[in-house]
């Protein structure tokens, strides 16, 4: 009988073989020389049976596992809005106590947003300190031209003295 012993599966299928191999052809040898030691047939399907139930052992673990996350996921959801209603409760009924929120864990109320009436106020309030400040953006800035007259330009050659604009 060939078995495919490369995966656990199958080392566990080989293990299996040789026990039943090692029960049939071995019972009634007395000692068997296994790298370097002597051991007699039922120590060498014990040393097998070992790998039997380690493996065993491992799929039973994993089969727990999955039923534990199956569990898991399906309680979850329901045990996840329980939570989020007692956090509720809690808030509503310690609104006014930081440091009995802290107890539960849960940070006090953030600030609250600002009304439709608060943030026009805020609105019309920075447009006027704008307007008092004459401060522009930078392509307001860029629409502002100067009227400058009454300026005279003499070649550099020249011996007159420079004309200094007037300011009008």
């Amino acid at each position: 009988m060939a078995t495919n012993a490369r995966g656990k599966a199958g080392v566990v299928a080989r293990a299996k073989a040789l026990i039943a191999g090692t029960d049939k052809h071995l019972s009634n040898v007395t000692q068997v020389t296994i790298m370097g030691q002597s051991l007699s047939p039922a120590q060498v399907a014990g040393e097998l049976q070992a790998l039997v139930d380690l493996r065993t052992a491992v799929d039973a673990a994993k089969a727990s596992t999955r039923a534990k996350l199956a569990e898991e996921q399906a309680q979850t959801p329901s045990l996840r809005s329980f939570m989020g209603a007692l956090v509720m409760y809690v808030k509503a009924v310690y609104q006014n106590s930081p440091d009995v929120l802290a107890d539960f864990g849960i940070a006090p109320k953030a600030r609250t947003p600002l009304t439709v009436e608060a943030k026009t106020a805020s609105v019309a309030k920075g447009a006027s300190t704008r307007a008092a400040r004459h401060t522009m953006g930078s392509k307001q800035r860029l629409a502002v031209k100067g009227d400058v007259t009454g300026v005279t330009v003499t070649p550099v050659g020249a011996t007159q003295p420079a004309v200094t604009p007037r300011a009008t």
